[in-house]
């Protein structure tokens, strides 16, 4: 008997009968979906067609489910994107604005009035970092 269990993370590729039975055919044990992604509706769609699913596969298929929750992100910018340079300031301002290389929105705005001055914050998956200066009016 095997121990070691095979994790599929279920995406739109996946997320449709044919697909998640070819992936039990070839071994899944654990469907893991990620929240961070997809909405509430999407996912409990995923788990109803592979419960109605089990009985056909022979097996249970183990649900996991990834809570990593929101993370903070960036609002949307001019032109698509914005090159940060190194010593310049950059603002995050819980204003819905169109994003530039000196300013963004972000997407949970109540993130701002948790920092201080000296605070660093990390973005891009520590790619980048902001060192906060000032908070003034809402904005860091």
């Amino acid at each position: 008997m095997r121990k070691t269990k095979i994790v599929c993370t279920i995406g739109p590729a996946t997320a449709n009968r044919p697909a998640l039975d070819r992936l039990v055919a070839a071994g899944m044990d654990v469907a893991r979906l990620n929240f961070s992604h997809g909405r509430q509706a999407e996912h409990g769609e995923v788990i109803r067609v592979i419960r109605d699913a089990e009985p056909q596969w022979g097996r249970p298929i183990t649900i996991l489910q990834d809570l990593q929750g929101p993370k903070v992100r960036l609002g949307a910018f001019v032109g698509g994107r914005a090159n940060l340079v190194t010593g310049e300031r950059f603002t995050l301002t819980p204003k819905p604005v169109k994003g530039t290389a000196s300013r963004s929105s972000i997407s949970h705005p109540e993130f701002l009035s948790a920092l201080q001055p000296g605070d660093q914050v990390w973005m891009d998956d520590g790619m980048i970092q902001l060192v906060v200066e000032t908070v003034e009016d809402g904005e860091v």
